[in-house]
Order: C-alpha cells, then sequence, then structure tokens
C-alpha cells in the first residue's frame, strides 16, 4: 500500500477476490438502472478507485458490457469515459482493450519520480513504467492523458519536485493534477509509517506551489484550479475561457447537466439536490446486495442555502470571478446582506492580495488563485459552524 493513501481501500494480492466483488456490482446496477429513464445517454463514465486495472481483461469486458445492459452507454466516443490507471500494473495490450471497449480518457498516477521518495512512501514506480504507459495510451488513440503528481512527501524539496516536473512536462500530457499531500496519521492508518520529520516544511511546501506554477505555465498549461492544469486547446481550458466550466466533488467538467450515477462500495452519487454514499466496506456491501438492496447508508437533500452556496463556491472555483449582482437576481437576495460575514472575511483576503472586491464583482487576482480553495472556504457554512480548521484540505 502506498503510505501517503487516504483512500478507502481494500489491500490485497488475490485477485480471485475481484469476481465476488463485481458480481455484487452488477446486481447493483440492475437495482440502480430500473430507477433511471433509459432513453437518458450517459454521458460521462468513470471507473476510479485508484487502481481498476487490478481485473483481468476478460473482467473489464465483462464490466462495461453489464454496464450497457441497465445504461445507454454512447457508441460513437462522442462520450468522455475515462479511467485511473497504476501504470505498473498495466501492458500496452491492457491499455489496447480499455480504448477497445469505449474508454477515451486516461488518468495515470505517478506522484514523483525521485527513488528516494518513492522508497519513503512506498510506491515505486519507474519512469520508463510511467511514460510507457502514456506513450501506449496516445498510440491507442485516447484522447485525453492526464498525470497525478503529490507535493510534500518526504524528502521533497523544490529543486527535486521541479527535476520530476521537467520530466513530465517533456511527455506532454493534456492535463496534469499537481495535489497537496495532508498527513493526517490519526485518521489514515498507512500515513503512520511517514517519519514527519523527513516532510518538507510549511514554507517549502509554499515554494514548491510557486514552482509548480510557474513552470507550469511557462511550458503553456493554463491553471485550471484547485490544483488542475491543462493545455490551452483542452476542453476544461476552452470551457473556463467561455465561461462553462463546472466542478463536482469528482473533479472540473464541462458537464454542468449531468446526474451522477454511483456504483460500488463507498461511492457517492449527485442526483439533482442530493448525495447519497454506499456502505464503505466490502462486508457490508456485500450484505446490502445480498439482501436484494441498495447499498446507500447515508445521503443528504440540500437546502436552498446549501445550493446557493454552492453555485457561488462553484463561480468562483471555477472561474475565478463572481459577479454577485447576478448571484442576488438569480436567487432573489441582496448578496451584501445575506453574505455580510463572509464578505468582511474576504476584504482581509484582498488587503493581503489574493481577491479584489468591490461593490459588484469579486475577482480572484494571480496570487489568489493557487490558494482559491481557501478563498471557497469562506462561503462554506459547514466550514464555519463547526468550528473546523479544514485539516483535511488545507492547502499549505
Amino acid at each position: 500500500v502506498c503510505y501517503y493513501c487516504a483512500c478507502n481501500k481494500v489491500v490485497t494480492k488475490d485477485r480471485s477476490r475481484a469476481q465476488p466483488y463485481l458480481d455484487r456490482l452488477y446486481r447493483e446496477m440492475a437495482m440502480q438502472g430500473e430507477l433511471f429513464d433509459d432513453s437518458r445517454p450517459v454521458e460521462q463514465l468513470h471507473w476510479g478507485g485508484g487502481t481498476p486495472t487490478f481485473i483481468s481483461e476478460g473482467q473489464m469486458r465483462e464490466l462495461m458490457a453489464e454496464t450497457a445492459k441497465h445504461f445507454r452507454l454512447l457508441d460513437d466516443d462522442s462520450g468522455e469515459y475515462s479511467i485511473e490507471i497504476d501504470p505498473r500494473e498495466v501492458t500496452e495490450a491492457t491499455i489496447g482493450v480499455l480504448r477497445e471497449i469505449g474508454f477515451n480518457r486516461m488518468s495515470l498516477g505517478l506522484q514523483d519520480l525521485d527513488p528516494k521518495v518513492q522508497q519513503a512512501v512506498n510506491r515505486i514506480q519507474s519512469a520508463q513504467e510511467t511514460f510507457g504507459a502514456l506513450d501506449a495510451a496516445r498510440r491507442e488513440g485516447f484522447r485525453s492523458i492526464s498525470v497525478d503528481l503529490i507535493y510534500g512527501l518526504p524528502f521533497q524539496t523544490a529543486t527535486s519536485f521541479v527535476a520530476t516536473l521537467e520530466r513530465v512536462i517533456e511527455a506532454a500530457p493534456d492535463r496534469l493534477s499537481v495535489f497537496n499531500y495532508a498527513h493526517l496519521p490519526e485518521r489514515f492508518k498507512p500515513q503512520r509509517r511517514i517519519n514527519e520529520a523527513e516532510l518538507p516544511s510549511p514554507d517549502q511546501k509554499l515554494d514548491m506551489l510557486q514552482q509548480i506554477g510557474e513552470h507550469l505555465a511557462a511550458a503553456g498549461y493554463v491553471y485550471i484550479g484547485m490544483d488542475h492544469f491543462a493545455r490551452p486547446d483542452d476542453e476544461l481550458a476552452l470551457a473556463q475561457r467561455e465561461g462553462q466550466l463546472y466542478r463536482n466533488f469528482q473533479g472540473y467538467s464541462t458537464h454542468a447537466h449531468c446526474d451522477l450515477v454511483a456504483l460500488g462500495v463507498t461511492s457517492i452519487g449527485m442526483v439533482g439536490n442530493t448525495y447519497a454514499q454506499n456502505m464503505r466496506t466490502l462486508d457490508e456491501y456485500y450484505a446490502r446486495i445480498d439482501a436484494g438492496e441498495l447499498a446507500v447508508f447515508r445521503g443528504i437533500e440540500l437546502t436552498r442555502d446549501d445550493e446557493l452556496r454552492r453555485a457561488v463556491i462553484t463561480q468562483l472555483i471555477c472561474n475565478f470571478t463572481l459577479d454577485m449582482d447576478t448571484v442576488g437576481r438569480e436567487w432573489d437576495i441582496r448578496f451584501g446582506d445575506y453574505f455580510a460575514d463572509e464578505l468582511g472575511r474576504l476584504r482581509v483576503m484582498a488587503r493581503d492580495g489574493l481577491i479584489a472586491i468591490d461593490d459588484r464583482v469579486i475577482d480572484v487576482l494571480p496570487a489568489g488563485r493557487l490558494l482559491i480553495r481557501n478563498i471557497c472556504m469562506v462561503f462554506d457554512r459547514y466550514l464555519g459552524a463547526a468550528g473546523q480548521t479544514a485539516r483535511f484540505s488545507k492547502v499549505i
């Protein structure tokens, strides 16, 4: 297991455990599929969880075929069908199968190329494995390839991380996700194997963040926001320029109108103004499915205030600007009165040069764009009400 991992996971090398899980997944698909009109096309499909390539090529074909039985998949390659892969787990033949069954976007986990860093986090992965998978995806006709990096890991410095970044830039992926490592060993057991003394300081991480932005900008990448960068001709960059970019809890998207159907253990779905999450352990998930029931264990229906705040945060996080008058008209509120406390906190950020704010518009300045998460936190009522310090999503 990778020591930095903060995801829900089942640690095993026993690939025979995959089929019992898939069998339950197919039964869940059948139950979920009955709840939706079969005329609705699946514009986006995502296999995630870090290592969906754990299953065999035959199981991959079967999983896509079973999905098509219960949902209307697009067969003309017009959908946005993406998969996360571990480059250590795939061959060129596997990548060919993924393209054949309908995937056209791929995300490659890399994190860092420095062997010392890799050893410290228990993820040994050669440059040949990473860039070999990227090249194979290009040959197979994947139209968008993303690479994931993490800064703030043990032994990283601005110099060493830039060396990794430069090698990734040479490979010219369409998108990059450069995530901050949040060290929470009390919450995530694998992180207890990381020696805190080997982690870079907040000042060092800030230096890394600045170097990341400068080097990617010099290489022609556009900062989309929230750790994401894209080439200027990428769909995300084009949508951002046109004010059409959207973000949900899975990331940035050009499909703002889509409901999100979640399948599998611990998955989270979003339909209309509701969110729901499946059981978080295999035993609980299996028990629900075996009983002929959906595996949902909790959900929430958004209030009008929730939806308003989601709209405000989405505008800022996607476009780096917010027209307060427009929001006021759309939601029938006086923005300055409704968000008086929030505007007061934003003015502190304005004095720090992160944003510009007047009576009508909030603009995120270049210095504030890499800190857009912190700026948007001002509008999160739940963070404020709970007195939290947002430790899980802290930026530096």
